[in-house]
């Protein structure tokens, strides 16, 4: 589970209520099944509206891997494409014939499959970077249906506050209502700017990253596939993928080879 994400959901929602209270503010008055049908309803069918069924199907896949992700780490990948380039240097590129069962990436298996099999260098550089771009745009799919949904939300809010404010107007003949009244048509924009910066944009936020990070370890294993093919020394290979990872994994990595050492 990611704890990150969960934890900053409920302080979120957590700030805002608590908040709330402390300047005299009563939770049953932000309760309003009405706004909340008019945000949420509208901003769900608006979002519908934008999408394809095929497109809108993944939506609670992707609910679940912002909260259940697990990133590949881009270490191990390293470790183990160095491995093979190892075991392809003593005994050739049909013996790594004998890893593909035990792969877990489908990415990597097909970068290997087409190695082993003999493809052309630049075919096979080719074949998997549409593999990368058609992932991109699957994630960017994905990212955008919340993205969009975080645009529409303020936006229903608006008008569920202007169709509250249009019913409190035709009830002017009784000023004592209006004061309540006029609080609770507002509590339709508070449904929608405040579902849009808690709820859809850190959502879309969240997958953006979740993919920048998959795509980045997609195209180091490209890089270390192409590397195997081209009979580059394992050593050489390491040094080249470990461009790939960020300041903190690389003193991490250098320290662990310090210790083996």
């Amino acid at each position: 589970m990611d704890i990150a994400t969960v934890v900053g959901f409920i302080l979120g929602i957590g700030s805002l209520l608590v908040g709330f209270l402390l300047e005299g503010g009563h939770a049953s008055a932000l309760v309003q099944p009405s706004a909340a049908l008019i945000v949420f309803g509208g901003t769900i069918g608006a979002t519908m509206f934008s999408f394809s069924p095929r497109d809108l199907m993944v939506s609670p896949q992707l609910l679940k891997l912002v909260v259940f992700n697990k990133p590949s780490d881009p270490a191990t990948a390293i470790e183990d494409i160095v491995a093979m380039a190892e075991e392809a240097r003593r005994e050739g590129l049909l013996y790594l014939e004998n890893r593909l069962p035990e792969m877990d990436d489908p990415f990597l298996k097909k970068g290997l499959q087409l190695v082993i099999d003999g493809t052309d260098p630049e075919l096979v550089k080719n074949i998997l970077d549409v593999e990368i771009y058609t992932i991109e745009e699957r994630h960017h799919v994905g990212s955008s249906i919340f993205e969009v949904a975080g645009g529409y939300a303020p936006t229903m809010g608006i008008i569920g506050t202007v169709m509250g404010l249009v019913h409190v107007l035709g009830s002017i003949s009784s000023p004592e209502t209006l004061g309540p009244a006029i609080a609770v048509a507002f509590m339709a924009t508070l449904y929608g700017v405040g579902s849009a910066n808690v709820l859809w944009l850190p959502l879309a936020t969240k997958l953006q990253n979740i993919s920048k990070k998959e795509i980045l370890v997609k195209q180091l294993m490209m890089e270390g596939v192409v590397s195997l093919q081209a009979g580059y020394n394992p050593v050489l290979i390491r040094e080249r993928l470990v461009a790939y990872l960020n300041p903190t994994a690389r003193r991490a990595r250098d320290d662990e080879a310090g210790e083996e050492e």
